[in-house]
């Protein structure tokens, strides 16, 4: 497949730009028919491992936030069909699946399969990638049952969900005697908050109002439960609903789901620039480095920096306007996903790994077991993907509004070449011209274009189709 049927990015720094283009270039083999293991533009987006075809739900749920920018040459929708179509009569939908032979996965730290609740905030990320209204209607129904099966199966007398640790995908976190894992909870609150969103798109206030209501409810017991002022974090609690001091990446879900307020944000935030916790050299480490369990070699769960979990904090620190902190973490992360694909002191070959070391270049490393999986797309492409696009260019698209918000904390020569909006291609560029900054665009049909430069200048303007261009110093 040629790199230039995907969007083309301009940036001052050239291997950016290059990493995002072998990225397009390494997905194909990726697509595997379940049946015969081969590849198959046809097929499942899957990590074969030792010839295991497993599909699992949260990298499939993830991976579709940056397969939404590939021009249609990749079905971000596919996996996550996947899993909608082998719902139970339950509503249930396990976590993982073989699927050479159709079926779930199901171990015994985790007997029911279940995995963070995140299907909503996905369809509505979809819905504004596609403008598919008639997506969401077809598969509201299996998103109710969904979540009917969660609280039916999960949730306790005091309104929180109690599910084994496993179930947060956080392996061998060292997250002892939890109950009430705060990531869960606040995953509930994210896909209940989506769920009434996907509502209001639909026009159906009974579901709107219901998830609404759910929505505030754990927003409520979260943060009467789950925080603590002293330390400003919010933490996992035991059976008792004693809070477990055990700083872990998983409570950074809070500030994608909105919880904290503006003051415990900031507390939040504060862990976030600290060397001593999660502020380390390659953010942003998934156990706080103050953690006795913390590793310097990554050891999976104990201190490895995850392009999963750093897509979730970086949306998070959105979600509280705090866009240039957001894109300067993405730029560091980046720049350590481009040291690996550099061969290391052993003159082991580099690649886009599953997990890096959190205070030196490297892939992340666990015991003797093979970790840190080599060119492990369906989650590092959040970061030379969706992160490049949406926080280093900082392009924000929705199809259904007609609009594309950029936000440019720094004037650069940088932006994006024939991304595809439905049947619409555009391209938005600034460059430096004798007449001073420009910002230069071409559009087949009308948009709508909000700039917003260095928090200083923002301005929203109907963009005609055909070429045109705005001079920055005339706005």
């Amino acid at each position: 497949m040629n790199k230039h049927d995907f969007p083309k990015i301009h940036f001052y720094d050239q291997d950016f730009v290059d990493i995002y283009n072998k990225t397009w270039c390494w997905v194909s083999p990726f697509w595997i028919n379940p049946k015969t293991g081969e590849q198959d533009s046809e097929g499942l987006f899957i990590y074969p491992n030792d010839g295991q075809l497993v599909i699992n739900q949260f990298e499939s749920i993830v991976s579709s936030y940056f397969l939404v920018y590939s021009n249609r040459n990749f079905d971000a929708c596919k996996n996550i069909d996947y899993f909608y179509e082998r719902q139970e009569e339950s509503g249930a939908i396990r976590w993982k699946y073989d699927v050479k032979t159709d079926t779930p996965i199901l171990d015994k730290d985790n007997p029911e399969g279940i995995g963070l609740p995140l299907f909503a905030p996905a369809e509505f990320n979809l819905f504004h990638k596609s403008a598919n209204k008639k997506r969401i209607k077809d598969v509201m129904p299996a998103l109710q049952k969904y979540m009917k099966w969660i609280d039916d199966s999960f949730k306790q007398e005091n309104g929180l969900y109690s599910v084994p640790i496993s179930a947060t995908s956080m392996i061998n976190s060292p997250r002892e005697n939890v109950f009430y894992p705060v990531d869960f909870n606040a995953c509930m609150a994210i896909n209940a908050s989506y769920m009434s969103a996907l509502g209001d798109i639909l026009n159906d206030k009974d579901i709107s109002f219901q998830y609404r209501k759910m929505y505030f409810a754990l927003k409520t017991k979260i943060n009467a439960l789950m925080w603590d002022n002293d330390s400003g974090f919010y933490y996992d609690l035991d059976k008792d609903e004693k809070r477990l001091n055990l700083k872990t990446i998983a409570g950074y879900w809070t500030m994608l789901a909105e919880i904290p307020n503006a003051d415990k944000a900031d507390l939040l935030v504060a862990h976030l620039n600290n060397p001593k916790t999660f502020g380390t050299e390659h953010p942003f480490p998934t156990l706080s480095a103050d953690d006795e369990n913390f590793s310097e070699e990554g050891m999976g769960f104990c201190g490895s920096v995850m392009p999963a979990f750093n897509f979730m904090v970086i949306k998070g620190l959105e979600k509280y306007a705090r866009y240039e902190l957001a894109r300067e973490c993405a730029i560091r992360h980046l720049y350590y996903v481009l040291e690996g694909l550099m061969p290391n002191e052993n003159k082991e070959p580099g690649d886009l790994f599953e997990a890096y070391l959190p205070n030196k270049e490297g892939k992340a490393k666990m015991n003797e077991s093979d970790y840190a999986r080599p060119r492990y797309l369906l989650t590092v492409g959040l970061s030379t993907i969706a992160l490049m696009i949406e926080n280093v260019i900082g392009l924000s698209i929705s199809l259904p509004r007609k609009t594309v918000d950029w936000i440019i904390p720094n004037l650069e020569i940088m932006g994006i070449e024939n991304l595809s909006l439905k049947r619409n291609l555009i391209t938005i560029l600034s460059n430096k011209s004798s007449r001073g900054w420009e910002i230069q665009m071409e559009s087949e049909k009308l948009y709508y274009f909000t700039i917003n430069i260095l928090d200083q200048k923002k301005k929203t303007l109907p963009i005609p189709s055909g070429k045109c261009s705005m001079l920055i110093d005339k706005l």
